[in-house]
C-alpha cells in the first residue's frame, strides 16, 4: 500500500489545496458560495500572468497547456455573456439590472471557462484527488452529527449567514441547514454543505469519480465511503444513476482500443440486436418508476420544461429573455427553465446561448475520448464531463459551480500536452533550484 504524504508545493496547489480542506469550515461561515468565484478569478490572473510570459518568451499555447477545447470554452462563455446583455437590451431592461446579471455570469457561468484553464496550471491531479478523500473523511465525521440533529427534532436550518448580504440566488445558498423532509415521502434526507439534497448528489459523484483514482489505499475507502454516503442521505434519484454510469462509460472508454474491448462490443452487438424489444419494455418500465419515485418532483420538472420551450420559440428564440422569470402555481411558482439547463438555457439566452454550452462541450468530448486511454487525467476529465452533461438534465450547472469546481479543474488537466508536462517539470526544476 502506498502511504506517501500528499503536500502542495506551487502557489496555485496550496490555494486549490486549502480552499477544497475548507470546504465545510467555509459551509459553516456560509461562505462558500463567494470562496469558489473569488479564488477562481485569482488563479485565473495567475495564469494570465504566466500565459502572457510564456508568449512573450516564444512559447506555444501547447506548450503552456491551453488546448483548443479549453480555449472554446472561454469563447462559449463569452457569448454567454453577449447573449445575455442582448436578451437584457431586447426587452428593455436597466443599466442596474444587466450590470447584476454580468456580475452574476462571472460567478457562475465564467467559473466553467476558469477552472478548466486553471487545470493547465501547476497543479498535480493528486492534489485535487487527495483533497477529495479528505473531504470525505470530514464528511463520515459529520454524518453522525446531521443524523442526530434530525433524530432530536431540532430546528431543519439552525442560520442564514449574514454573508447573503454579498448576493446570490437565494438564501439557500448561505443556510447552515441540518436536515430536511421530503414532502412526498416524509422521510428526511440531507443537503450538508449544498442548497438543496440533489446538488450534494452531484458533488459527491464528482468526489467519488477522484476517490476511485486515488493510490493510496486508506485514504481511497475513505473518500469512497464519504461520497457514497452522500449520495445516499441526499436520496437523489439522478446521483445514484450518476454514481453507476459514469464510471462504467468512462472505464469503456477509455479501454475501447483494446483487443478484449472490441471482441466483446462484438459480440455485444449481436446480442444487443435479439434482445433489443425486451431491453425497451425493461427502459421504459425504469423510467416509469423513475418518475413515480418523486411523482410531484417530476411534475414539476416537466411542466417547467414545457414552459420554458413554449415561450421560447414563441417570444425569443434567437438570444432568450434574458433573466429568469417566477413560474406560475402549476409549477410552485419555481423559475421557468430551473432543474434542467438546456431548457434554462433557452429560456434566458435562446439558441445562441444553447448553442454557447454545447459547443465547447462537443470538442472537449471529442479531445478527451481520445486522450482518456493514455492518462489518468484525461479519464477523469472524460467523467466530469460525462457527469456535467448528465446534470445538465436535472441542474443548472452554472448555479452549481461554484461546488463542482474541483472536477472542472480535470477537463483542462486532461486536455494538457506532453509538451505542455514536459514545460511544466521544467518550471518546476527551476523552482526547486530557486
Amino acid at each position: 500500500m502506498e502511504t506517501q504524504r500528499i503536500a502542495p508545493e506551487t502557489i496555485e496547489e496550496k490555494i486549490v489545496w486549502y480552499s477544497m480542506l475548507g470546504t465545510w469550515g467555509f459551509y459553516v461561515l456560509g461562505a462558500l458560495y463567494v470562496v469558489a468565484p473569488v479564488i477562481g478569478w485569482i488563479l485565473f490572473l495567475i495564469g494570465f500572468k504566466k500565459l502572457c510570459i510564456a508568449l512573450i518568451e516564444g512559447s506555444s499555447f501547447s506548450r503552456f497547456g491551453v488546448s483548443w477545447s479549453v480555449m472554446s470554452w472561454f469563447v462559449g462563455m463569452f457569448v454567454m455573456l453577449v447573449a445575455l446583455i442582448i436578451g437584457h437590451i431586447n426587452y428593455n431592461i436597466a443599466l442596474g439590472p444587466i450590470i447584476k446579471s454580468s456580475i452574476g455570469w462571472a460567478k457562475g457561468w465564467a467559473l466553467l471557462a476558469l477552472f478548466p484553464f486553471i487545470g493547465c496550471l501547476n497543479i498535480r491531479s493528486e492534489v485535487v484527488i487527495r483533497a477529495c478523500c479528505i473531504i470525505g473523511l470530514h464528511t463520515i465525521c459529520a454524518v453522525p452529527i446531521f443524523v442526530l440533529a434530525w433524530a432530536a427534532g431540532l430546528p431543519q436550518v439552525l442560520y442564514v449567514s449574514p454573508i447573503q448580504a454579498v448576493g446570490g440566488p437565494g438564501p439557500e445558498f448561505f443556510m447552515v441547514s441540518l436536515y430536511e423532509i421530503d414532502p412526498g415521502s416524509g422521510l428526511p434526507r440531507w443537503r450538508m454543505f449544498t442548497p438543496w439534497a440533489p446538488a450534494l448528489g452531484f458533488v459527491a459523484n464528482v468526489y467519488l469519480l477522484c476517490a476511485v483514482s486515488e493510490k493510496n489505499l486508506r485514504w481511497k475507502i475513505l473518500g469512497i465511503v464519504g461520497a457514497i454516503l452522500m449520495i445516499l442521505m441526499s436520496q437523489s434519484r439522478l446521483g445514484i444513476v450518476a454514481a453507476i454510469l459514469v464510471p462504467s462509460i468512462t472505464w469503456g472508454v477509455s479501454n475501447i482500443s483494446h483487443p478484449l474491448m472490441l471482441f466483446a462490443g462484438g459480440i455485444g452487438t449481436a446480442v444487443l440486436g435479439i434482445i433489443m424489444s425486451p431491453l425497451i419494455r425493461t427502459a421504459d418500465i425504469v423510467m416509469t418508476k423513475f418518475s413515480e419515485a418523486r411523482a410531484d418532483s417530476s411534475r414539476v420538472r416537466a411542466a417547467l420544461g414545457r414552459i420554458a420551450v413554449q415561450r421560447w420559440q414563441s417570444e425569443a428564440p434567437i438570444w432568450g429573455h434574458g433573466v429568469v422569470e417566477r413560474g406560475p402555481h402549476m409549477v410552485e411558482y419555481m423559475p421557468i427553465g430551473s432543474h434542467h439547463t438546456w431548457y434554462g438555457l433557452l429560456f434566458v439566452k435562446g439558441i445562441v446561448g444553447l448553442g454557447a454550452l454545447l459547443i465547447p462541450m462537443i470538442l472537449s468530448f471529442m479531445e478527451l475520448a481520445v486522450k482518456s486511454s493514455r492518462n489518468k487525467e484525461a479519464r477523469l476529465g472524460f467523467g466530469m464531463l460525462l457527469m456535467l452533461f448528465l446534470y445538465t438534465f436535472g441542474e443548472n450547472l452554472e448555479i452549481l459551480a461554484y461546488l463542482i469546481w474541483p472536477g472542472l479543474l480535470f477537463i483542462g488537466m486532461g486536455a494538457r500536452s506532453r509538451e505542455c508536462l514536459h514545460y511544466k517539470n521544467e518550471e518546476k526544476e527551476r523552482l526547486s533550484e530557486a
